[in-house]
């Protein structure tokens, strides 16, 4: 917003007149998006690092019950994880067609991306409702209890961002690629790949370790 003097009758300013308008466009800080989301995917590296401490500290509190090696199944957990990366380098795809102003080709790809990130959260779901079913809640074990924790807040995270990728995908379609769609895309391929960095802490930390304990 501006403000501007008025001029009176005689060609002389009015003291004390003002006229207030408001640009058109709004200026936008170059880079301003992406650096505060850097800064906000550095706070949820610290609620994931707590969640991985708090995993590190119960993981072998069973009190009785199943150790990991006694209910994990490596071949599911390696599908899922196949899910995952593989979602990761067709959002990167997808990238590389938003560059080239290659709308079609980049919608295309981030709805391949959404069907692999759907399919990464439908097993997770599968694996903990098996769980549940066979008596193996998290209220079983300080073990089970981290599990769920751990695990369940990554996924809450996917389902997160495949709710934000349909947004985006909608918003494309109607306005197209304006600069304000293309730093949400760069925003939510940061937020993407963080959490596959994140997964592959869980299978190893998590999963590997407690079957190769």
């Amino acid at each position: 917003m501006h403000d501007a003097a008025t001029m009176n009758d005689g060609g002389g300013v009015s003291a004390g007149a003002t006229r207030r308008f408001w640009l058109d466009d709004e200026h936008h800080p170059e880079n301003g998006t992406l650096l505060g989301f850097w800064l906000y995917l550095m706070s949820d590296c610290l609620v994931f690092a707590c969640l991985f401490a708090a995993y590190g500290v119960l993981g072998r509190n069973y009190a009785g019950g199943p150790s990991g090696a006694e209910i994990f199944d490596l071949s599911l957990v390696a599908l899922n994880t196949s899910l995952l990366l593989l979602s990761s380098i067709t959002y990167g795809f997808a990238v590389v067609q938003m560059q080239r102003r290659r709308q079609g080709a980049m919608l295309a790809w981030l709805a391949l991306t959404g069907l692999l990130g759907a399919g990464f959260v439908g097993i997770e779901l599968h694996e903990f409702a098996a769980l549940v079913h066979e008596g193996n809640g998290p209220q079983r074990s300080a073990f089970l209890t981290s599990f769920f924790a751990l695990v369940g807040t990554h996924g809450l995270h996917v389902s997160c961002g495949i709710l934000w990728l349909i947004t985006l995908v909608l918003q494309v379609m109607r306005h197209g690629l304006i600069p304000a769609n293309r730093r949400r895309l760069m925003c939510l391929s940061m937020f993407w790949h963080f959490l596959d960095v994140v997964w592959i802490g869980v299978f190893t930390f998590v999963y590997l370790m407690g079957v190769l304990q």
